[in-house]
């Protein structure tokens, strides 16, 4: 006669541990998509006031943004990948959130896809597995 235990089963845990951290990492990556997003535009702006209507005291102030997006498109990549392989998405997903980070107002468009994608397949597994 076998017992029954009140205890959750391994699948169970596994599940809501890899749900826990899949969305640790939305959360990251839409953090990072808004800055990303953000610097993009301060860069836009910075280069307007450069190459177009140049004023040297602005261009002397903003020689940091440049710089500064570069950086945080890094740490933005590595979110990406880090969402990208937790979520299990195929390489379009992938190429479409690297080019998030570079091309003007993407990022902020993409997020909110890529936000309410997660999501909904995160919400299903958890009812799935009862996590």
């Amino acid at each position: 006669m076998s017992t029954e235990q009140n205890t959750p089963t391994a699948t169970t845990e596994q599940a809501a541990t890899a749900i826990r951290k899949a969305r640790g990492a939305l959360t990251r990556y839409r953090v990072l998509a808004f800055v990303t997003g953000v610097m993009l535009l301060v860069l836009c702006v910075e280069l307007i006031f450069k190459y177009v209507v140049p004023v040297q005291a602005v261009i002397d102030y903003m020689g940091w943004v440049p710089f500064a997006h570069g950086w945080i498109y890094v740490v933005y990549l590595v979110t990406v990948l880090d969402l990208w392989a937790k979520m299990r998405w195929g390489y379009g997903r992938l190429a479409t959130m690297v080019f998030a980070g570079v091309v003007p107002v993407m990022s902020f468009v993409l997020e909110k896809r890529v936000h309410a994608d997660a999501d909904a397949k995160l919400t299903a597994l958890a009812e799935r597995y009862g996590a």
